[in-house]
């Protein structure tokens, strides 16, 4: 047995959007991704009995993060916001549709959700949400959202 848990995804700064509170956000997506991916390696009943309890609260904490983005972007009206909200309700409608996948006794499906949700959490960081970050800082540049974002 290893001394510790074996990482699946790891933050890096090169993913940091320079908002504390997303950074923070994104950061615990990544901790519960490789929590879920712990879970995956337990064994199959272990993985089943794991998944079907942390999903809940993965997909609790994907919508809190995703309700305070939007918030944010809605805040500073930025410009692809709709583009951004349906990426979100298109990421949970697949949750969803995996957690029903998995609650049906699909085989395998704890091993694919872990891998869908690190690519799609570091893809979407890297491209969508450093847009944002770029267009929020523009703003914060130009003295329009003084002491907005701390």
């Amino acid at each position: 047995m290893s001394d510790g848990p074996t990482m699946f995804v790891e933050w890096d700064d090169k993913y940091s959007v320079g908002i504390p509170l997303i950074d923070e956000q994104h950061k615990e997506l990544i901790r519960l991704t490789n929590g879920l991916y712990q879970g995956c390696l337990a064994g199959d009943a272990a993985a089943h009995k794991f998944f079907f309890h942390a999903i809940h609260g993965a997909m609790d904490y994907v919508k809190y993060h995703f309700s305070a983005e939007e918030t944010i972007l809605a805040n500073v009206k930025y410009p692809r916001l709709a583009r951004h909200k349906k990426q979100h309700e298109d990421f949970v409608l697949k949750m969803v549709e995996d957690v029903k996948s998995f609650q049906g006794g699909r085989k395998f499906v704890p091993n694919n959700f872990v891998r869908f949700l690190k690519e799609w959490i570091l893809s979407h960081i890297a491209i969508e949400d450093t847009q944002y970050a770029r267009y929020i800082f523009g703003l914060k540049k130009q003295g329009k959202l003084d002491g907005v974002l701390g």
